[in-house]
């Protein structure tokens, strides 16, 4: 009979004459006999300890062999009539894998080459399960030896950013229906309310403060941190009115706006960070982000305000909010973030840490330095985060500034005080903004500030009540009208022809890429190893090997074994990849490869299976699913764990590419779960011909099931399976078992617009000869 494979870790039952259980799930579950005979009992156990186990009611005991040579080895402990039904299973520590049959000829040791790609009963070595960076991880900036190098990691930095806050494509610049009221008029400086709306419905709120005259005048934004106050705090740590007064008194525009959550702004709360937003682009970063964009909309159609000298400044969060807005927005011309651009500390609220923005090893200090070569200052404190900046941080980001030939843009102070943006720091603020916006450098070199008197709190409130005005949308309602509005820009930039489709591949495949993390290896980065126990075997016309392949640099490992016809010809490859694990192509009751493989075989391919990141050999037999470590904001430094099993298709499409004795044509076939890694794998990997995928009935149109078994940022935001349709044009892609919960018909359009041919689709599974006879066309 043949055997029926269950996905989770490495555990195989048969339906009738054979049972095989990993150590792990046996103790745990017991074993189920489904037909009452006389059973031979197998143990994969260490052959240098004694095995003592039970059955049901039934003893077993074996000594350990005459030689032993210290590892895993099979051997036969008893023989025994088992009772049909679910039996209480006791193991020893030394036993890995139990096999109950009923063939008297049966050998385990043959059939578990057809599942494992190690001798040992250990998980394989994957760095990406204990390797967790967080907020708090040491970074430093890595070398560019020229611009070009420079500028193209800043590229995908402000992908990275934009990709992230929903903001890719850019979202319509709408009326912003700005309200500019209620003056209060000092001697010296004008303050007035402000609200205006980012996207319809959705309020900013603020003060301006504005000099006297008629301008036209600099102007600097003021996003603030978290202070207790916000935008009203004016303590001798931070205070905000007093940064915008002096700002105003100098002769520059001044415009302080709520961070979401904080004092007017009331239609959200402050720590929107929820996967299902996640996956449109929708949380508090990046909801601010564009905010803050919109600020400077906002003050550029104020007449008196001089459109090319607009800088920006703020502290803590607020300085997070500085440099993310001069990454993505070159109208910033000069930008003074103080105490957060570190590189010890990245910031560890929702508001500073989203998903994406700091792959690949990127701190603040790279988002920092998005600004060169325009002119930027920045503070830093002996106690907080940025006590190093003078002796890293800022050489750092001086290194970049050099590639310009602009070091004299940048400039560094430091103060002896705790996290603040307190008079000193203004004061060296006032200075800097005074030479690169004002345009008068020698008159302020010395500047002190003046004494001020804020406004009262209620004078300058907007809402001064607990709830914004009626009319206006707030909470789930108004993050679903943004996640709406995310939905129809992108499905409004898919092409329409072939002419659009390329360009939509040059602009969304990069895109797509970022937020999987995903690389193609070259192969010289490749590691490979064989197991050194029948890793390379030839039988009956056929040679398998059984590998772990994976990244050098990265230490992440993908258990492989691999088919192929034993001549000398160069065979196209299929990769198949279930979602249930490689264990799921084997035939172990008649110890031989899985249907599909043999089909695969007879069509003279070449046939590799893997486990991807946490399936299969990722875990041991003796032990519970190995945990991935975990830490604060783990989307925001790491891929997730559906970005990692893309990876690892892509990573073993390479390796089969590297490989001399295959002409490096491959196809892929996703089962199970994997039929949408393979979609995307396909998608991100120009070189595969075809893609077969068994979508197993997955609700594409469902974000609950997306954040629940296929988590990745943005992944919504992007068109999701329409996007991969598209850079997967005009390849053949075959897609089966959607039922009615896959809606494949978008999907279907999408391709059809970028190449004007038919995606095959079924809404059955499909036979194994059917997905043969499609790979070996």
């Amino acid at each position: 009979m043949t055997a029926l494979i269950l996905a989770g870790m490495c555990t195989y039952l048969a339906a009738t004459d054979l049972v095989w259980v990993d150590t792990y799930d046996a103790c745990r579950n017991g074993v189920s006999i489904q037909t009452e005979a006389e059973y031979s009992v197998w143990v994969w156990a260490r052959d240098d300890e004694t095995a003592a186990l039970a059955v049901g009611d039934k003893q077993f005991v074996s000594d350990k062999v005459e030689k032993p040579k210290g590892r895993q080895a099979w051997r036969k402990v008893g023989q025994e009539t088992l009772p049909q039904g679910l039996l209480k299973v006791t193991l020893p520590s030394s036993v890995a894998t139990l096999v109950l049959t009923a063939k008297p000829d049966y050998v385990p040791a043959a059939a578990m080459q057809l599942i494992r790609s190690t001798d040992k009963p250990e998980p394989v070595q994957d760095r990406r399960n204990t390797v967790c960076r967080d907020p708090y991880t040491y970074f430093a900036l890595p070398t560019f030896e020229s611009r070009t190098a420079w500028e193209t990691h800043a590229a995908r930095l402000r992908r990275h950013l934009l990709v992230s806050s929903g903001l890719y494509p850019m979202p319509e610049r709408t009326p912003l229906n700005s309200s500019v009221s209620d003056a209060i008029t000092h001697e010296d400086y004008i303050v007035e309310k402000v609200t205006f709306e980012s996207r319809p419905g959705f309020l900013v709120t603020g003060n301006l403060y504005r000099p006297v005259g008629e301008g036209p005048f600099p102007a600097v934004l003021c996003p603030h941190g978290h202070w207790d106050n916000g935008r009203l705090e004016d303590s001798e740590r931070a205070s905000v009115p007093a940064r915008c007064i002096t700002f105003a008194r100098m002769g520059m525009l001044a415009f302080s706006y709520d961070i979401i959550g904080f004092v007017d702004s009331k239609q959200l709360p402050h720590d929107i960070l929820e996967p299902v937003g996640k996956l449109w682009g929708v949380h508090g970063f990046g909801l601010q982000l564009w905010n803050s964009m919109r600020a400077v909309d906002f003050v550029e159609s104020l007449p008196y305000v001089d459109k090319t000298r607009i800088g920006c400044t703020g502290a803590s969060g607020g300085g997070t909010q500085t440099f993310a807005l001069y990454g993505v927005d070159d109208r910033i011309r000069a930008a003074a973030p103080v105490n957060m651009i570190s590189c010890s500390m990245q910031g560890d609220c929702t508001c500073e840490s989203p998903p994406l923005i700091r792959m690949d090893g990127a701190s603040s200090i790279d988002l920092g330095a998005l600004l060169a070569p325009r002119p930027l200052l920045m503070v830093s404190a002996t106690g907080d985060w940025t006590v190093e900046t003078p002796r890293v941080e800022y050489p750092a980001i001086r290194s970049v500034y050099a590639l310009y030939g602009a070091e004299d843009r940048l400039e560094s102070v430091q103060f002896d005080a705790d996290h603040n943006y307190n008079k000193a720091s203004r004061e060296a603020v006032y200075r800097f903004f005074a030479k690169r916006l004002l345009n008068e450098g020698e008159r302020y070199k010395d500047f002190v500030e003046p004494a001020y008197q804020a406004d009262p709190p209620e004078a300058l409130r907007i809402f001064p009540g607990a709830a914004v005005e009626d009319g206006y949308p707030t909470g789930d309602e108004l993050l679903r009208q943004i996640r709406e509005a995310n939905r129809a820009k992108i499905e409004a930039a898919f092409p329409k022809d072939a002419a659009g489709a390329d360009a939509f591949r040059a602009r969304y495949g990069p895109a797509l890429a970022d937020v999987f993390d995903a690389v193609i290896p070259e192969s010289g980065s490749l590691r490979v190893e064989r197991a050194r126990r029948y890793g390379f075997k030839r039988e009956a016309g056929i040679v398998s090997e059984r590998l772990v392949v994976g990244r050098e640099t990265v230490g992440d490992a993908i258990p492989m074994i691999l088919y192929r016809p034993d001549d000398a010809e160069l065979r196209d490859a299929v990769l198949i990849v279930d979602g249930a694990g490689k264990a799921a192509h084997a035939d172990l009751a008649e110890t031989r490869p899985g249907a599909l493989i043999r089909a695969l075989l007879e069509k003279g391919l070449c046939v590799a299976t893997i486990d991807v990141f946490g399936l299969g050999e990722h875990n041991g037999p003796m032990g519970p699913p190995v945990p991935r470590a975990g830490g604060p904001f783990l989307d925001t430094f790491e891929p997730t764990e559906t970005a990692c099993r893309v990876q690892d298709v892509l990573t073993s499409l390479a390796y089969l590419r590297s490989r001399r004795d295959l002409s490096g044509e491959a196809a892929l076939i996703g089962l199970g779960d994997g039929g949408l890694w393979c979609l995307f794998a396909g998608a991100l990997d120009g070189h595969v011909g075809r893609v077969a995928a068994d979508v197993n009935q997955f609700p594409n149109e469902d974000d609950q099931a997306w954040a629940g078994r296929f988590y990745v940022p943005s992944i919504r935001s992007l068109g999701d399976v329409c996007a991969a349709s598209v850079l997967l044009a005009p390849r053949p892609v075959l897609i089966c078992n959607t039922g009615d919960a896959f809606q494949a018909g978008p999907m279907q359009s999408t391709y059809k617009a970028a190449c004007g041919e038919e995606m095959v689709v079924h809404r059955e599974p499909v036979s194994v000869e059917t997905i043969a006879a499609w790979c070996g066309q």
